[in-house]
């Protein structure tokens, strides 16, 4: 089976304010919202995505995997899905036309990049969507 690369975004819905251990970067408050996590599978995408959609317990490697190891309490909801295939890696490119329309957290997936984030924050699912829909036209919605 060929492998799939290309970048994503997973929408991301925290139910209550949380203060978090995000590994290196340690403790983080979480608002109650929306956000939207921009990464990349350029080995495999779609393994990629799978992981984070499994509910498993599964080594903490990403940022990401620390946020989304709260699903367990049910304080974490992901809302959605959206990628786009591509041999490119549009991951920063993405991140940073979101960094103009959002608050994020400081340094979370942006560890191997010049990023200041990878993690957007808004308190409305509905802009979140539409902007993310308005910077990423030839992305597919799972």
């Amino acid at each position: 089976m060929k492998r799939i690369k290309g970048s994503y975004i997973l929408i991301i819905q925290l139910k209550k304010d949380k203060n978090l251990k995000i590994g290196s970067l340690g403790k983080i408050k979480f608002k109650k919202g929306y956000y939207a996590y921009v990464g990349s599978g350029m080995n495999n995408l779609q393994k990629r995505i799978e992981r984070h959609l499994n509910f498993k317990r599964k080594k903490l490697h990403w940022h990401i995997d620390y946020l989304l190891k709260n699903r367990e309490n049910g304080n974490l909801v992901v809302r959605g899905v959206y990628f786009k295939i591509s041999k490119v890696k549009e991951e920063c490119k993405i991140a940073e036309k979101l960094s103009k329309n959002f608050s994020s957290i400081e340094n979370f997936g942006s560890s191997d990049c010049k990023c200041k984030s990878h993690l957007f924050y808004s308190k409305n699912f509905m802009n979140l969507e539409k902007k993310i829909k308005s910077i990423c036209k030839s992305f597919i919605s799972l």
